[in-house]
C-alpha cells in the first residue's frame, strides 16, 4: 500500500469538516444569545442548557470508540458510522431552532435542552470514528500532516461560511423565525459534508489492526496511561475552553461593545480568513521544525491576539478585526498540529501493543474537545452573569458598563491567559518526530 494518500482520498475524508465545522461553530455562536435574547432565560442557566449536553458526551465518546473499533463491517469500521450519526445530527439540528413558542420559557428551554442531547448524541457517533479514519489511512508520519492539513482548510472554511452565514439569515429574517431558517439551513450543510466524506472515502485505504481485547474500563485505563497523549489531549482541552469562550462572546461582542450592524459577520471573516490562507503554511512549517514546535508557535500567536483585542472597548473597530485576525492566524496552527499529533500517539500504540485501541483513542480526545468547547460558553455566561447581563426577549437591552468589560475581558484575557497555561503540559511532550522517536521511525 502507497503511505501517500491520493488527493482524491484527502478531499473525501477532509469533507467531514463541513459537518463537524458546522455543528462545532453555530451553537456555540448562536445557542448561547438565542437562549439569553430571544427566549429570555437567565444567561446562567442558559450556559447550564449549552453545558450539559455536551458534558453527556464526555461520558458517550468513548463508548462511541470502543462500538466502532469493534465494528466489522466491508465499507470499514468506521464508515458506516458517518453515515448513521451524521444525518441523525442533521436532523436533530434542525429540530434545535425550530421549537414552537409554547409561551413558556422552561418549555422552551425544555426543548432545545432535549433537541441539544440529540444533536449531542448523534454527533459523538459520527465525530469519534471520523476523527479515528486518519490513523489507520495511513502510517505515514508526515502524511498524517498533510492530510490535517486538507481537512483544516475546509474546516476553516466551513467556519467563516456557517459562522458569518449564521447570524447573516437570523438577522435577515428577524426574530424566531430568523433562528429557525437559520437552524434548516446549517442543517442542510451537516448533511453536505457528511454525505460527501462517507462516499469521498469509499476508496480510501484502511490499515487493519486487530481489535484491541478487553472491557472499556480496561482500555481507558490503558490509554490514561499514555503520557504523551494525556499531555497532547490536556494542552488542546483547556485551549478548546479559551476557543469556545471566545465563540460565545463574538455576537456579544459585536452587539453590546463594538454596536457595528453585521460587526458578527466580519468577526468570523477576520477570524477564519486568515486561517484559510496560512494552514497550508503551518504545515509545512511542521514538516521543518517539526509539529511539536510549531504548536507552541501557534498557540502564541492565538493567545497575542486574543491579548490584543482587550482594546474592543476603546479602539476602532478596525484594529479589533486586526486583533481578531491574528486570532486567526494562530488558530490555523492550533488546529493542525494536535489533529495531526493524535494519530500519532494512537499509531505508535498500535504499533507497540499490535492491538486496535485507536477508536478509544479518539473516543477519550474528542470527550474532551467537547468538555472545554462546552466549558467555554458555560464560563463566559458565567462572566456575563458576574457582569450583570440582562436578558429578553427583545435583545435590545442596553447593558451596564460593567456588563460590557466582562464581555471584552471574557473574550480577550481570560481565553489569552488559558492558552499560555496549556503550554505547561506541551513543551512536556516528547513524541516529537520519527528521526527522535524509534516507535515513530519504525511506524513510518
Amino acid at each position: 500500500m502507497s503511505e501517500q494518500l491520493t488527493r482524491g482520498s484527502r478531499f473525501g475524508y477532509a469533507t467531514g469538516s463541513v459537518a463537524t465545522g458546522a455543528f462545532g461553530t453555530v451553537p456555540g455562536l448562536m445557542l448561547l444569545p438565542f437562549l439569553t435574547d430571544s427566549l429570555g432565560i437567565a444567561a446562567i442557566y442558559a450556559g447550564m442548557i449549552v453545558f450539559l449536553p455536551k458534558a453527556w458526551d464526555v461520558v458517550l465518546n468513548p463508548i462511541a470508540g470502543r462500538i466502532s473499533d469493534r465494528t466489522v463491517d466491508p465499507r470499514g469500521p468506521r464508515r458506516p458510522w458517518l453515515l448513521r450519526g451524521g444525518l441523525s445530527l442533521a436532523v436533530a439540528f434542525a429540530l434545535l431552532f425550530a421549537g414552537p413558542s409554547f409561551g413558556s420559557s422552561g418549555l422552551d428551554a425544555l426543548w432545545v435542552l432535549v433537541c441539544f442531547v440529540g444533536c449531542a448524541t448523534a454527533y459523538a457517533f459520527f465525530q469519534v470514528p471520523y476523527v479515528a479514519m486518519p490513523a489507520e489511512m495511513t502510517r505515514s508520519y508526515d502524511e498524517r500532516t498533510r492530510l490535517m492539513s486538507w481537512r483544516v482548510a475546509i474546516l476553516a472554511f466551513t467556519i467563516m461560511l456557517a459562522g458569518a452565514s449564521a447570524p447573516a439569515i437570523r438577522d435577515a429574517v428577524g426574530g424566531r423565525d430568523g433562528y429557525r431558517l437559520m437552524g434548516l439551513a446549517m442543517a442542510a450543510i451537516i448533511a453536505i459534508g457528511v454525505l460527501g466524506t462517507y462516499f469521498g472515502t469509499a476508496r480510501a485505504p484502511h490499515v487493519a489492526v486487530q481489535a484491541s481485547g478487553g472491557t472499556l474500563a480496561d482500555q481507558l485505563r490503558i490509554v490514561s496511561r499514555a503520557r504523551d497523549f494525556r499531555l497532547l489531549l490536556t494542552t488542546f482541552v483547556v485551549q478548546a475552553l479559551a476557543t469556545g469562550c471566545m465563540l460565545a462572546g463574538v455576537d456579544y461582542l459585536a452587539g453590546d461593545v463594538l454596536g457595528e450592524k453585521g460587526a458578527a459577520t466580519v468577526l468570523f471573516v477576520c477570524f477564519v480568513g486568515p486561517a484559510l490562507l496560512l494552514t497550508p503554511l503551518w504545515a509545512r512549517i511542521g514538516v521543518r521544525i517539526g509539529k511539536k514546535k510549531g504548536y507552541v508557535a501557534s498557540s502564541l500567536v492565538l493567545a497575542a491576539g486574543a491579548a490584543l483585542s482587550v482594546v474592543a472597548r476603546d479602539a476602532p473597530a478596525g484594529v479589533v478585526f486586526g486583533a481578531v485576525a491574528l486570532i486567526g492566524v494562530g488558530y490555523a496552527g492550533a488546529q493542525v498540529f494536535p489533529l495531526a499529533m493524535l494519530p500519532d500517539a494512537a499509531a505508535a500504540d498500535a504499533r507497540r501493543t499490535g492491538e486496535n485501541r485507536v477508536g478509544v483513542f479518539t473516543g477519550v480526545w474528542t470527550a474532551g474537545e467537547t468538555l472545554g468547547l462546552a466549558l467555554g460558553p458555560g464560563l463566559f455566561a458565567l462572566i456575563l452573569t458576574i457582569g450583570g447581563y440582562q436578558s429578553s426577549t427583545t435583545g435590545d437591552v442596553v447593558q451596564s458598563d460593567a456588563t460590557v468589560t466582562a464581555i471584552v475581558l471574557g473574550f480577550s484575557l481570560l481565553p489569552a491567559a488559558l492558552v499560555i497555561m496549556s503550554l505547561w503540559w506541551l513543551v512536556r511532550y516528547s513524541l516529537a518526530d520519527p528521526e527522535h522517536d524509534p516507535l515513530l521511525k519504525e511506524a513510518t
